[in-house]
């Protein structure tokens, strides 16, 4: 079935061309035409339309009608531009096949040089350049890209066979091979195309090789690799790809050609240099595939010094006509220089900020343009040590990047092994299956965290992020032998002690100690970090649970608390053990006396953040999280009392049988407790408010705690502004009741000190009813903080610990555009936020609202929330600055 589209433009000449079209011609079509144009020295050529690609893809990999014969045309004006012929042997045409999107996807698709040569042109070609190995060699490149590109022959049946030639020099290199080797080699390659294609011919018909290019460029919009990094970079799939055909240029005509590839700027530091890499008498594979080490670009100067002039100027040209820092390719041929492409060059987050403030003092671009041309997330690269990427690492396992940052560390496999291992001076990472409170001890000893279930809003993925802590979760490969003393992958087994780096950034788990990078914020971040913070409107706040989480925070520009989970200050050991006193209590008495002793540590914990945020607002919730998590597992403590009671078969006195009885009762009387506090689904069970109005004297323990320490800190002289905030409200009852409580106990110990004290009481909306009445709810509240982790899990009716492990496969089909616990569903929970703003204003205009969930530090999510009005985001440290660079960035494109 044919595209109906006759006298449809689908080919335009490079002459046609310009910048404005880069949507159709793609990015490196458009810049090619605007060189052109511009009277660079470009090789002529035409590009075939990215429309073309999906018309090809919609109906049956057929090209469109019409396409073909406009490509035969703009070749024939290629042929006139350049004098030569395509297929013809006294001056033969060559050129390149490349891929370009509009959207950058280095080394993910395909490209095809030397396309047009067969038996005979390889013939004239040398009889033209008077340099038969020149051709010989063009000859053979071209049918192990052809044929591995477009034939899908193996490319490691051409490298070996290559590699056993090249033994045969002295120097062992493909530039040393002779004419006769050459021409045996072109025969071995051709038998590698029959053998593997059984029995297809390598095409001598350069027309047929020039279609079948055509279409193997465009089928490669769709393999894999380009589809996994559209989803990554978030790149839509409808775009496709255009075709370049270019005439060719050679850089292996001698040792006075050459080809490389320049970036205007260092894409690595950002310094104002040109940067780049070239080699003589070579093809621009080279340089890519490692085959020879290039030199720097400017020693170019010495060998090919007019042509590194030349370079230089048109660098700096293209720099200025772009206003960015451009990577260009180039090739000499035979003192020549021509320019084959040039397009935005990639660059790491230091360098990114780097350049863009330089471009501001040197008056290139203007402040709102260098805040908008830097990726928020690339400030990660900033904030965190990352693995060295020239590093030869193996990789052996992925997962998600739960948390930012590389370490490395001897495997552990226990929290106790961690902290054992830690005090002996050995730095470790924990691998387990997924992690409790119970491991916090040794989460808190590790130098990064790595779990094999979980997904990016887990137990081990929030902890982790709030200490700052590398950590990789669902590295669902991983299979963790714990008695056996060993993790193993597919490929890999790695033991107890054994070295491994963990980047947390990509998710990639590395064999040994790899070499990492550590960060440097500068004036440029500063600077730029500046301009952000005076074009955003949205105010940042952290999510910290310690003194020291609400420093870091502070240190990295936050304007307050947002988010202080309590429930996270009962990590550790001793904590844990009265928190639990607390829980299995089975009348108020011993209930109270629990939480009398929870309440100094309590009171203390506050009493560092308000200290830490002197003069900017507080926002803790109440304990919120399902009672079980505290506990110990029922399973486990089943298998201790089994145990327990096979050891009465060994005991060899009346005293040690006493005390052994002793234990098994007490063990009963836990797990009894233990299952009398089970539920089949904790997380919509007893928990949030839930527990307060069951329990009220918990919701007055954390009050005097918090309000004592405010009073304390006030007394200091320190600027307190508490917020306290009631979790997962369904019903305006729930919050007033709660709300009551609250205002007694304030009052109370208000009165104590002797104090007047602004603080506020609000709530958390993470329930899709709490959003649907919110103008009931704001009755009762001086605030609102959307907790969009557990509003997505109840709008979806998803597990967010347990559907990591399929909603991978839903993003990989095209079923969600992205995981909705990384990025905020705006279609569905995105709806039920604006909702709740909007109806919580009708009753109180001037509500604050804020957003604390872990999409508080996404870029695109908080674009949304600047869209709906909201007053602030909160989200880890780490991220503060990731979420004052998005803030901005919203505000400008709103």
């Amino acid at each position: 079935m044919l595209y109906k589209q006759r006298d449809h433009k689908w080919v335009y000449l490079f002459t046609e061309g310009r910048t404005e079209m880069k949507s159709l011609l793609g990015g490196k079509g458009a810049n090619v035409a605007e060189m052109t144009q511009a009277g660079l020295p470009v090789p002529p050529g035409f590009t075939i339309t990215t429309e073309a690609c999906n018309a090809y893809a919609q109906y049956e990999q057929q090209f469109p009608e019409g396409m073909w014969s406009q490509a035969q045309t703009s070749l024939a004006q290629v042929e006139s531009d350049t004098n030569k012929q395509f297929g013809g042997q006294a001056n033969p045409l060559l050129v390149s096949v490349r891929s370009g999107a509009a959207v950058s996807m280095p080394g993910m698709m395909d490209t095809v040089l030397n396309l047009g040569l067969n038996d005979e042109t390889v013939e004239g070609l040398a009889k033209l350049t008077q340099n038969r190995r020149f051709a010989l060699d063009a000859y053979r490149r071209f049918i192990s890209m052809f044929g591995n590109i477009v034939m899908k022959v193996p490319h490691e049946k051409f490298s070996r066979a290559l590699e056993r030639f090249k033994t045969q020099t002295a120097s062992g290199r493909d530039t040393d091979l002779s004419e006769e080797q050459l021409d045996e080699l072109i025969a071995v390659y051709k038998r590698i195309v029959f053998t593997d294609r059984h029995g297809d011919e390598f095409p001598q018909d350069p027309y047929e090789q020039l279609r079948m290019a055509i279409a193997a460029v465009f089928d490669s919009w769709n393999t894999r690799r380009a589809i996994e990094y559209r989803r990554i970079h978030r790149i839509p799939d409808d775009l496709g790809t255009a075709v370049n055909v270019q005439a060719m240029v050679f850089g292996n005509m001698g040792w006075d050609s050459g080809t490389g590839v320049a970036f205007t700027r260092n894409p690595s530091t950002g310094e104002k240099k040109v940067f780049g890499e070239y080699l003589l008498n070579a093809q621009g594979e080279d340089v890519v595939a490692g085959i020879r080490t290039p030199n720097s670009i400017h020693k170019m100067a010495g060998e090919l010094p007019k042509s590194y002039d030349q370079l230089m100027q048109i660098t700096q040209r293209l720099e200025s006509h772009y206003r960015d820092m451009q990577d260009i390719e180039f090739t000499i041929e035979q003192g020549k220089l021509w320019i084959l492409q040039t397009r935005t060059g990639k660059r790491t987050g230091a360098a990114a900020v780097a350049i863009a403030v330089d471009m501001v003092a040197e008056g290139v671009i203007d402040r709102e343009t260098a805040v908008l041309r830097v990726e928020a997330n690339q400030l990660d690269q900033l904030l965190h040590p990352t693995v060295d990427p020239d590093a030869d690492a193996t990789i052996v396992a992925m997962g998600l990047p739960a948390s930012p940052g590389a370490a490395s560390g001897r495997v552990v496999l226990t929290p106790d092994e961690a902290v054992t291992y830690s005090e002996q001076g050995h730095p470790v990472i924990l691998v387990r299956h997924e992690t409790s409170p119970d491991d916090f001890h040794g989460m808190a000893a590790a130098e990064a965290i790595l779990t094999a279930r979980g997904g990016m809003t887990s137990h081990a993925a929030v902890v982790a992020r709030g200490m700052g802590t590398p950590c990789i979760v669902g590295a669902g490969d991983i299979e963790i032998g714990e008695e056996k003393g060993y993790f193993y992958t597919h490929e890999h087994k790695v033991g107890r002690g054994d070295w491994i780096t963990i980047d947390g950034s990509t998710g990639a788990v590395l064999l040994g100690q790899v070499e990492t990078k550590q960060p440097e914020l500068g004036e440029h971040y500063q600077t730029l970090m500046g301009w952000a913070d005076a074009l955003r409107q949205l105010n940042v706040r952290a999510n910290a649970d310690t003194g020291h989480d609400a420093a870091v925070a502070r240190n990295f520009g936050a304007e307050g608390i947002g988010l202080c989970r309590t429930e996270h200050m009962f990590f550790g050991e001793e904590r844990l053990a009265i928190m639990r006193e607390m829980i299995l209590a089975t009348d108020l008495a011993s209930r109270q006396a629990a939480l009398d002793k929870l309440l100094p540590i309590q009171r203390h914990d506050f009493l560092e953040i308000f200290q830490a945020m002197d003069g900017l607002a507080v926002t803790v919730r109440l304990l919120d999280p399902p009672l079980h998590e505290f506990l110990p597992n029922f399973e486990e403590l089943q298998a201790e009392l089994y145990e327990l009671k096979l050891k009465t078969q060994q005991v060899d006195t009346f005293a040690n049988m006493d005390q052994l009885l002793r234990q098994i009762w007490e063990k009963e009387q836990l797990l009894h407790r233990v299952e009398q506090l089970r539920e089949a689904n904790p997380m919509l069970g007893h928990r949030g408010c839930r527990l307060g109005l069951v329990y009220p004297e918990v919701t007055e323990m954390q009050t005097r705690a918090i309000m004592e320490a405010a009073c304390e800190a006030q007394a200091k002289g320190i600027n307190v502004y508490p917020e306290i905030m009631i979790p997962l409200v369904s019903v305006q009852t729930e919050l007033g009741h709660q709300r009551a409580v609250v205002e007694q106990v304030a009052e109370a110990v208000l009165g104590a000190y002797g104090m007047k004290m602004d603080y506020h009481i609000g709530t958390m909306i993470e329930l899709p009813r709490a959003a649907l009445t919110a103008d009931r709810i704001a009755e009762h509240a001086d605030f609102f903080s959307f907790g969009t982790n557990d509003l997505t899990q109840t709008t979806f009716g998803l597990s967010r610990d347990d559907s990591g492990r399929f909603l991978s496969h839903y993003v990989s089909e095209k079923l969600l555009t992205d995981d909705p616990f990384q990025v905020l569903d705006q279609n569905g929970v995105g709806q039920l936020v604006q909702l709740g703003v909007e109806r919580g204003r009708q009753t109180k205009p001037e509500l604050k609202v804020g957003i604390c969930g872990e999409h508080g530090g996404e870029p695109r999510s908080i674009a949304f929330c600047q869209e709906v009005g909201l007053n602030y985001v909160s989200c880890s440290p780490y991220r503060v600055p990731i979420a004052r660079l998005a803030a901005a960035q919203a505000a400008l494109k709103l």
